[in-house]
């Protein structure tokens, strides 16, 4: 069982960046590639200053839910308290740029499913509360939706 959550938790990450830079790659028009991708970017560095402003903010436990239980890791991890869960910001500001500027509402959708599998597979390896991730996926968000609606404005 700790091989298959730890794929989940760990492994499922590498298709959504795969899958999402391809999708950048293929579906963004090369005269917009400069602003799409500077937009993407931001909207990262963004997602990351809101979840260090969080982590300032909050703090629910200095130790991580397998530390508690004197259990080992499931998955790997920062050396950190664990709020919010940067592997979730990180997928769902992946998912985001690619809803926002490629418009591929089914791919989109295969990508959310998989954030939502890496989610749960962070919180059943024990290195995530369910607050650790929904305040990942809160930041991705916050810092996606800040950059993607200026973008559509532009368009």
């Amino acid at each position: 069982m700790k091989p298959i959550v730890q794929l989940i938790a760990d492994g499922l990450i590498v298709p959504v960046v795969v899958i999402g830079g391809w999708a950048l790659w293929r579906y963004v028009p090369k005269s917009q590639r400069l602003t799409s991708y500077t937009y993407a970017l931001m909207a990262g560095l963004t997602s990351l200053l809101v979840a260090k402003l969080l982590s300032i903010l909050y703090q629910p436990s200095s130790e991580r839910p397998f530390e508690l239980l004197g259990q080992k890791a499931g998955a790997l991890y920062f050396d950190n308290p664990g709020f919010p869960s940067d592997h979730a910001l990180f997928v769902t500001v992946i998912v985001l740029a690619v809803w926002a500027l490629t418009r591929k509402k089914k791919l989109s959708l295969f990508l959310a499913g998989l954030v939502v599998l890496i989610c749960v597979g962070r919180v059943v390896a024990l290195v995530h509360t369910p607050i650790d991730v929904i305040g990942g996926v809160i930041a991705g968000l916050v810092g996606g939706l800040w950059y993607i609606r200026g973008f559509d404005k532009k368009r």
